[in-house]
């Protein structure tokens, strides 16, 4: 029996304080912008029936119905987990396999702290692509002394996140790259960067710094190694003053105009997009995060929720254009956090900001196809405390790659249903009691429903107007009850199942006095570690009201009994801390990056089978630098790509002091990247 991970940080989540003041401007040490008197999901159990007791006394399917959950039926979902969900029993018993799940047949990666990718025997890695990489035609070298932001509106952006790897048609070995640029620390990109005084070409490079990239990518013959292809006509670079479209119900609305936009349908730039997602008609999405931390001067009750400070901000842009500056532009905050919609195959197209998915923190965004084909995108808000949401599209999805098909679904976002989560446990609430251990039934467990909250203009929150519902989404979603989660980041549904996992990263101020408790869907008070939660629609329909979940994982160090892995032994796993990004491989594993691990170990990406005799076994594939968080996995059979963001964000570090020497080595500047790994035998990953 090993001995419990140290922890290497008391800062909440284990990151470093470097990492908190640029990133999310230090929401941790900030009060909770969620001060509304929702019932905690605790309060909610105390009450309820066990529903697994009435499952117990009447068939499956019958009950279910009644109690308005869910048996999973559908054609994917196989026959030993077919009513699993639905509280009917436990797993199947464990029956080891000599080469693990299919597709996590990897020898695991011990946990490091080594200032490097460190893979797995019998892999290869390559850097594909770095900060500051020319992409544009007319881009000069990256040359960080000399550095302008004409060159780096030319150039690959800083903090790459979620990624997004296309098929490109009629070019052999190429595809199409797209990727997030969350935000800027500008103490590792100048030397000598004074904070209280940022210059106007610092600031005017930051700003060329974030936003999106699209870089066509080449393929070696005979490896995984992927490299850009520099200047090719898809490459585009979109940054904070790159033209928005804004669409939807909210578009042109009173509460989204400005002195410079009368129309309030126009927004220059796109800030801070964290995760996102992939369509299933060749777009991408882009979820706008921690927005709130570049608008200085909030004054109004809606601000506050949306954590929007006082005073001055972290990078002073309000010195430099006023739209930074509420007091001027009260409503120009109002423009940032949407899921953002781009056409990688079209560089002439201006992307789109969708109002009627919400505006919150939005960690990421996936759709999923109801079986007539109507996308149905789920959402998480990436704040403590907040709240789980998925928009239901009216409308269905043209096949096909004609113009007329691409033209009809880029309005599939535009008109439908935006709903908020809440859950409801099976356990009675003595039972639940902040330590994570398991209650008497094995699982953390229950139902819950979708609360609609706005269906194009009209509006379904009392004392709300249906723009009031998408610009405030936030106080929609207090004043109908949702659920209030431990930081809801990546949501993605499953392609072989349809289950749909929500990853939920820590939340240190469970349990507090004054906080919400634990309870059966956030289990641990001061949750250091997280969770991730699964989510099966009733009757694998995911346009309906009502599901079913359980938590799928409870994170930690597996000799820690309040961590669980779904009952696989917790002798095979690999320890894991703060899951954030996800996506799934063709197997149907789940694979996860974590962004803050407190087990003594740099983050690192995670492989973990979700069906079969296998389900919970959880494999560590990689770690990443010193400093550095794992970001944006793409999972294809023979490759697997991440991005390494933030390299060397260490307390005292700067380019003068570096903390890494990652990835060129001494001498030269720290650079977040993207990353590819495959088997140096040619075959599938893990198989």
């Amino acid at each position: 029996m090993r001995n419990l991970l140290p922890l290497i940080s008391s800062h909440p989540g284990g990151r470093s304080s470097l990492t908190c003041r640029f990133r999310c401007g230090d929401a941790c040490f900030k009060e909770t912008p969620n001060t509304s008197d929702n019932e905690y999901a605790g309060d909610i159990i105390a009450r309820a029936v066990s529903r697994r007791s009435m499952m117990r006394a009447a068939a499956v399917v019958t009950v279910a119905a009644a109690a308005g959950t869910a048996a999973l039926t559908g054609p994917n979902a196989p026959q030993a987990e077919a009513v699993a969900l639905a509280g009917h029993g436990h797993e199947p018993p464990y029956k080891p396999a000599p080469s693990g799940a299919r597709g996590l047949r990897f020898s695991p990666v011990a946990p490091n702290k080594n200032d490097k990718v460190t893979i797995p025997d019998g892999y290869s890695q390559n850097v594909v692509i770095r900060w500051g990489e020319p992409i544009l035609r007319g881009a000069p070298a990256f040359n960080p002394d000399k550095q302008s932001a004409k060159a780096q509106a030319g150039q690959f952006g800083y903090n790459n996140d979620f990624l997004s790897l296309l098929p490109l048609r009629g070019e052999r070995g190429r595809q199409v790259l797209v990727a997030n640029h969350e935000y800027t620390d500008e103490i590792l990109m100048f030397r000598g960067y004074d904070p209280a005084n940022p210059t106007r070409e610092q600031v005017e490079i930051a700003w060329a710094a974030h936003g999106l990239s699209v870089v066509v990518v080449q393929e070696e013959h005979r490896t995984g190694k992927l490299g850009p292809v520099s200047r090719h006509p898809l490459n585009r670079r979109l940054t904070a003053t790159s033209e928005f479209r804004v669409t939807g119900p909210a578009a042109g609305s009173d509460l989204l105009r400005t002195s410079a936009d009368r129309t309030g349908s126009r927004v220059l730039g796109t800030l801070n997009n964290c995760a996102g997602g992939t369509t299933p008609w060749g777009t991408t999405l882009h979820g706008e995060e921690n927005f709130n931390q570049y608008f200085a001067n909030g004054n109004t009750a809606e601000h506050k929720r949306y954590g929007i400070g006082t005073g001055a901000t972290e990078r002073k842009w309000e010195r430099f254009d006023r739209r930074f500056d509420l007091a001027k532009e009260p409503n120009e905050a109002n423009r940032f956090g949407w899921v953002v919609e781009l056409d990688p195959y079209d560089p002439d197209s201006t992307p789109r900001k969708r109002t009627a998915l919400g505006r919150f923190k939005h960690e990421a965004a996936q759709p999923r196809l109801t079986s007539d084909g109507r996308p149905v995108v789920y959402m998480g808000d990436d704040e403590k405390f907040d709240y789980l949401y998925k928009f239901v599209s009216s409308k269905r999805m043209k096949k096909g790659t004609s113009r007329a098909a691409r033209e009809h679904n880029l309005t599939l976002l535009d008109e439908g249903t935006l709903y908020v989560a809440k859950l409801t446990g099976d356990s009675p609430a003595a039972e639940i009691d902040g330590t994570g251990k398991l209650p008497t039934d094995g699982e953390f467990d229950g139902s819950g429903v979708w609360i609609p909250l706005a269906t194009g203009t009209t509006s379904h929150v009392p004392g709300m107007t249906a723009d009031e519902v998408y610009v405030y989404t936030r106080l929609a979603g207090d004043k109908v009850g949702a659920t209030k989660m431990d930081r809801p980041e990546d949501v993605e549904p499953s392609p072989r199942t349809g289950r749909v996992y929500v990853a939920l990263t820590n939340n240190s101020d469970r349990g507090k006095e004054g906080k919400a408790g634990a309870d059966e869907a956030n289990p641990r008070n001061a949750n250091k570690h997280g969770q991730i939660l699964e989510l099966a629609e009733n009757w694998d329909d995911p346009a309906g009201d009502g599901f079913a979940w359980r938590l799928f994982l409870v994170a930690g160090d597996p000799n820690d009994p309040a961590t669980y892995f779904s009952g696989f032994p917790k002798e095979s796993v690999s320890p894991i801390s703060c899951p954030d990004n996800v996506a799934f491989d063709d197997h149907g594993n789940l694979w996860i990056s974590t962004d803050g691990n407190q087990l003594g170990s740099h983050d690192g990406l995670f492989g973990v089978a979700t069906h079969g005799d296998r389900r919970g076994e959880l494999k560590q594939f990689l770690t990443v630098p010193t400093g550095a968080e794992t970001c944006g996995p793409v999972i294809q059979d023979r490759r697997v790509l991440v991005a390494v963001q933030h390299p060397g964000e260490v307390d005292g570090a700067s380019v003068e002091k570096p903390a890494s020497i990652w990835p060129d080595g001494p001498g030269k500047i720290v650079r977040p990247s993207v990353v590819a790994v495959w088997r140096k035998d040619g075959r599938d990953i893990g198989v």
